[in-house]
């Protein structure tokens, strides 16, 4: 299988990916995100195009004439509710909202795998390129897994990457083990009784609650090193109190973390302690606890990594060096439940903006680099 774009494939891939880029939409809006694959992926003739897969999710599928495993690659749809604040000709025009995370890079180097396998399809097994929607709010992967037409695709093998800066940029990492934390946000609301500003005394605030718990949550999380097994950090991230009026004592509380481990046992474990800490703080308060943004650890498989890792040698890619697991949370750790999955970390350049700041921009160098890395994968597993 021929592993390189064409310099005609990388130009119109890097257009693509800038028209992207100006059109973003969130996790679970990714109307018009999915349509703009369906007509690039559409002209790559897949054996089998499904749409609207786990909410906008796109499946493409290329099927090999002998028997062989199914070997899936995953990228993402949606961009960040963050304004972008970067020059770049090509920055967002949606107000507010914006590919700050590379997304639109994945989706293209996907894009251009679809095009290699226009050229040479599959000899045995099947290739599936998944374009997955609503990863930043971590709901995706599990809509597309429940999808009951997940069954079409479901991989022995899946594989995906991450544009990382602060790495080389082209050098990959990839390695057994925890990859991803496991992440989840948590809204604690608390309710008591209003009074007058003047007569503090005849209602039940919940301020003081509040206090406590802006205090004691953070140092549940044990810190220290993402290496360690019992790595866990809480993060305040939003608190409310009442109303912006002077003559009221509040009846009405709430507060944001995100809570964050290594594994996910550490999780439920740090679940246990922050829902007692909030339980002895708020006594005699209404409380309401729910949760968001629910991510669970992301492992990688050897088997995988041992696809990804021939892939790098075979393409030149040179091994960089990073911590890993990331502290940042990833949605492809739910295919790990349904086959031996791998993300490679491929870096966007030691001195980039990071992931999430409002003035990051994917490089489109990696571009054609990330397509022939699975391009490779799909090659040496499926011929």
């Amino acid at each position: 299988m021929q592993t390189r774009l064409s310099n005609a494939d990388v130009i119109e891939l890097t257009a693509w990916r800038q028209a992207l880029h100006r059109a973003p939409e969130v996790s679970g809006a990714e109307a018009q995100t999915a349509q703009a694959v369906v007509s690039e992926l559409t002209a790559s003739r897949p054996d089998k195009l499904l749409t609207g897969l786990g909410g906008h999710g796109v499946a493409a599928i290329w099927e090999g004439a002998e028997p062989g495993p199914t070997v899936l690659i995953r990228c993402e749809l949606d961009a960040l509710p963050i304004l972008e604040t970067g020059t770049v000709a090509h920055r967002s025009e949606v107000p507010g909202k914006a590919h700050l995370c590379g997304h639109d890079g994945h989706m293209a180097i996907l894009a251009g795998v679809a095009r290699g396998l226009a050229r040479q399809k599959p000899q045995r097994g099947r290739a599936v390129l998944l374009f997955q929607p609503a990863e930043e709010d971590g709901s995706g992967a599990a809509a597309v897994i429940a999808d009951p037409r997940f069954a079409q695709i479901r991989p022995e093998i899946a594989l995906a990457l991450h544009n990382y800066p602060g790495l080389a940029l082209g050098h990959g990492v990839v390695q057994p083990g925890p990859a991803n934390c496991a992440s989840r946000g948590i809204r604690i609301g608390l309710t008591g009784r209003t009074a007058h500003a003047a007569q503090p005394e005849t209602g039940l605030s919940p301020a003081p609650a509040l206090a406590r718990l802006i205090e004691r949550l953070p140092p549940l999380g044990t810190g220290g090193p993402v290496t360690d097994p019992a790595f866990s950090l809480v993060t305040i991230t939003h608190a409310r109190l009442g109303e912006p009026a002077f003559g009221i004592a509040p009846a009405e509380a709430e507060l944001w973390a995100t809570l964050r481990t290594q594994t996910d046992a550490g999780m439920a474990a740090l679940v246990a302690a922050t829902e007692a800490a909030v339980a002895e703080a708020a006594t005699g308060l209404g409380v309401a606890i729910s949760y968001h943004d629910i991510f669970t650890a992301c492992t990688n498989a050897p088997e995988a990594v041992a696809i990804l890792r021939a892939a790098m040698a075979a393409e030149a890619i040179p091994e960089g060096e990073t911590e890993v697991p990331m502290r940042a949370s990833e949605d492809f750790g739910r295919f790990g439940a349904v086959a031996a999955s791998a993300m490679l970390l491929l870096g966007a350049g030691e001195d980039s903006p990071r992931l999430h700041n409002s003035d990051y921009d994917f490089p489109d160098s990696l571009i054609p680099l990330g397509a022939a890395l699975f391009l490779r994968c799909l090659a040496d597993q499926l011929g």
